[in-house]
């Protein structure tokens, strides 16, 4: 059912007007262009306004340093090539060389994401990480199909690079990632067998959307991308299996290369109106906009080059963007649920690959590792009873000191290789105390504030939360009910939504 709309599509993407910038403007854009908006952030964001806090957010994109086990998987791409080779040795070796390989992959994926999250739940980071989390989600490649970590890194390095620039020299680079060379077949395209599966996915999921290209130009254009191989984790052009004869797209006939077909792409309407509809979807709402409200915002986009810092602006500015039938209701993705709670509690992800990354599987959203080429579909798939016990759980587990015990040695290590510093991964202890020196009634507003900002001025609830603290009040268990109504908060459906 379509969302009945305030604003006409002229009025849509007009700069929200000064009188409507308030805390809950602040709060939304917070909540939607990052994970969380912690009372720090939406201080700060009240006061400088939404087009400064969009230069501050994406000044530029965080740099984020190659992991060491991504460095040493790339150093020896050369080795395992010579290893699984004609000639590289008989079947039962090169088994044991894809099983390494495999291994290494795994242990270098884990360091990654655990490397990824880090940096992404710095305040500092959200909005672009969750940016680039965006843009993946676009071009979509993954682990299961590559089966390269390193692979992968250079993937998102190259979006990350391309994350404020122009849209159609992005689609250039992604057309040459070797992630993407082999997660959707261009390694066996050659010039008398062209496979079509990534001039299809280009013009269907990352540049026109369906209905804006023929069965013709999906097979003329492939043949523009034959010959694009990966060697080594670099891109190469062999040169003998591309067809540099003359194609016809889009009704336009010439020699058209992989980047010729790209400006053509670009050159058609629907590549200006593509992006925003995505950027609908994943920052906004489940139910797309009518296609008058795209058009202006895609044309005025086209004039600016397609260059993505632009849109950004005039998406995150927009009166449409603020107007009140996008407030609070959009579920949010198991990474800005679990990114949002690091903020929010003021910890950072634990070192701890079995437990982070096994709770990001359970929840359904592995980074790096979308389910297929279409990507994370979101909205309500995000939730079933599941990935609530699970979203449960970890609340659970952030509320309460590391289980040491239950850790094996290499999680030992890995906390001792991070500083040894345990309280760094969970709730800090002073947090509780500092409620548990307030009456009940104050102590309820403070938990309501601190997890429930938009419904902190609740009455009944206030009331029904303090009475709760009341009948623990002055025993020895204040802390652990204030850790149970905190958990409570964190867990309900009010902070599920965004």
């Amino acid at each position: 059912m379509a969302t009945a709309l305030s604003l006409s599509p002229v009025e849509a993407w007009q700069p929200l007007p000064s009188s409507d910038w308030n805390e809950a403007a602040a709060r939304h854009l917070l909540n939607r262009l990052g994970w969380t908006a912690t009372a720090a952030e939406t201080a700060r964001a009240l006061q400088d306004g939404p087009a400064a806090t969009l230069r501050r957010c994406f000044g530029k994109m965080p740099e984020f340093p190659k992991p060491p086990l991504i460095a040493k998987l790339e150093e020896d791409f050369p080795s395992y090539r010579r290893k699984l080779g004609a000639g590289g040795g008989s079947e039962r070796e090169k088994r044991e060389a894809r099983r390494e390989a495999r291994e290494r992959s795994r242990e270098a994926m884990a360091e990654m994401t655990i490397e990824w999250l880090t940096l992404a739940a710095r305040p500092e980071n959200a909005a672009a990480e969750k940016w680039l989390l965006f843009l993946q989600d676009v071009w979509v490649v993954s682990l299961e199909k590559v089966k390269n970590a390193a692979l992968l890194y250079q993937h998102q390095d190259w979006l990350r690079r391309g994350a404020l620039a122009s849209y159609r020299d992005v689609a250039k680079a992604m057309s040459r990632s070797p992630a993407m060379v082999l997660y959707l077949d261009l390694q066996q395209s050659k010039a008398d067998a062209p496979n079509e599966n990534f001039a299809r996915e280009l013009f269907e999921l990352f540049t026109l959307g369906e209905g804006h290209y023929t069965e013709a130009d999906i097979k003329q254009a492939a043949r523009a991308f034959t010959g694009y191989r990966q060697v080594d984790g670099k891109f190469a052009l062999q040169r003998r299996q591309h067809d540099a004869g003359s194609k016809t797209v889009f009704g336009q006939t010439g020699r058209f290369d992989g980047d010729g077909v790209i400006d053509l792409v670009f050159q058609q309407p629907a590549a200006a109106t593509f992006l925003p509809r995505e950027m609908v979807k994943f920052y906004l709402s489940d139910v797309p906009l009518p296609e008058d409200y795209l058009t202006p915002l895609g044309d005025w986009w086209a004039k600016k080059n397609f260059q993505l810092g632009s849109l950004l602006g005039a998406f995150f500015c927009s009166r449409l963007f603020y107007a009140p039938e996008f407030r609070g209701n959009f579920i949010k993705s198991p990474l800005q649920f679990y990114l949002g709670l690091m903020q929010d509690l003021d910890v950072t992800p634990a070192p701890l690959p079995r437990r982070v990354i096994g709770a990001l599987r359970q929840m359904g959203q592995m980074p790096f590792n979308p389910p297929n080429v279409r990507g994370w579909v979101g909205g309500k798939n995000w939730i079933n009873s599941a990935t609530l016990a699970t979203r449960r759980a970890v609340v659970s587990g952030l509320l309460s000191p590391l289980p040491e015990d239950l850790l094996n040695g290499d999680e030992r290590a890995a906390l001792r290789a991070a500083g040894g510093d345990m309280r760094r991964y969970t709730l800090a202890p002073e947090r509780l105390e500092a409620w548990a020196t307030l009456p009940a009634e104050a102590a309820a507003s403070a938990l309501l504030e601190f997890a429930l900002p938009a419904r902190a001025k609740d009455q009944a609830l206030r009331e029904q939360l303090a009475r709760f603290l009341a009948d623990a009040e002055g025993t020895n268990r204040e802390r652990n009910a204030l850790r149970a109504a905190l958990g409570t908060l964190l867990e309900s459906p009010d902070y599920q939504l965004c």
